[in-house]
């Protein structure tokens, strides 16, 4: 997937088409999302999520005016993108600078929506008791990739972590999350490779697979989103000659689904399907079952 050309179901790649949707719950433009989010006073240096990302998931994996909960919130994104297609969120962030910020930036942007996003400040490994009284309708977040980008020197970062503690962490807290997950309902996380320091690949994705099946959900799709190649020709021809390693220029998107996949997808209702997005292809990747 990529920003404009978008995964569709089965796989392949499809235009968003805002016109026909008509689960959309209200109309907004995401470069002008970025541009407010980016161009704000409040803007922290957080990586900023991909908004086009964010409402293809919210679309197909989450029902209309649902409930979404996102453990590792970071920045304003997703809770905005959230509250502007009608849906609730709830995002839990450690540091309480950012929290200040997405809720001026939210507040700036979703003041006439109908659900506000919401954002608690603190360590997501009490989401149990902070959120215990959430019945989630969705799991959506983009945890930290290990070490590769350090947000705070607070103890309680997993950045901050060595790999054993973080991992040990982060599946505690994908547990507690997707306790508050309801039935027949689905998660997305989306993560990418991360390297130790001999340059080895710590299967981080693998890892995220494993802590959602430990939590009693079952690995339901995936996807791949195509990120912006920007200066990766010239790390990377460095890179290769001296070691061998290829540049990456995608995330991984993991869904999962706690329960009953074709309950969850009747929950979520209808997705409109444009079928002349097929015209042309021989096969449509995926599996069918």
């Amino acid at each position: 997937m990529s920003r404009k050309p978008n995964a569709i179901p089965g796989g392949g790649a499809m235009p968003l088409d805002r016109e026909k949707d008509k689960t959309r719950a209200t109309s907004y433009d995401s470069q002008d999302l970025l541009n407010a989010i980016t161009g704000s006073d409040t803007a922290t240096g957080t990586s900023i999520f991909d908004p086009v990302l964010c409402e293809i998931a919210y679309r197909w994996f989450s029902p209309a005016g649902g409930l979404i909960l996102d453990p590792f919130a970071g920045g304003s994104v997703r809770g905005i993108v959230a509250s502007k297609l009608g849906r609730k969120y709830i995002g839990h962030e450690l540091r309480q600078e950012q929290v200040d910020a997405n809720r001026i930036q939210g507040g700036e942007l979703c003041a006439d929506e109908e659900h506000p996003p919401t954002w608690i400040a603190g360590d997501s490994r009490n989401i149990d008791t902070t959120c215990a009284d959430v019945n989630a309708d969705m799991v959506f977040s983009c945890p930290p990739y290990a070490d590769l980008e350090v947000y705070s020197d607070d103890q309680r970062d997993l950045s901050t972590m060595k790999y054993s503690d973080f991992k040990s962490v982060y599946f505690e807290i994908i547990r507690k999350a997707c306790d508050r997950l309801k039935p027949d309902s689905f998660a997305c996380f989306v993560v990418g490779e991360v390297r130790d320091k001999k340059g080895n690949y710590i299967d981080f994705v693998g890892d995220t697979v494993q802590a959602f099946r430990d939590a009693g959900l079952s690995y339901y799709n995936e996807a791949i989103l195509i990120t912006a190649v920007g200066s990766l020709p010239i790390r990377a021809g460095k890179q290769f000659s001296s070691g061998r390693k290829l540049g990456k220029t995608h995330q991984n998107v993991l869904v999962f689904v706690k329960g009953d996949g074709k309950k969850a997808a009747t929950r979520c209702g209808p997705v409109e399907v444009d079928e002349s997005m097929f015209d042309g292809l021989d096969t449509v990747g995926g599996d069918e079952s």
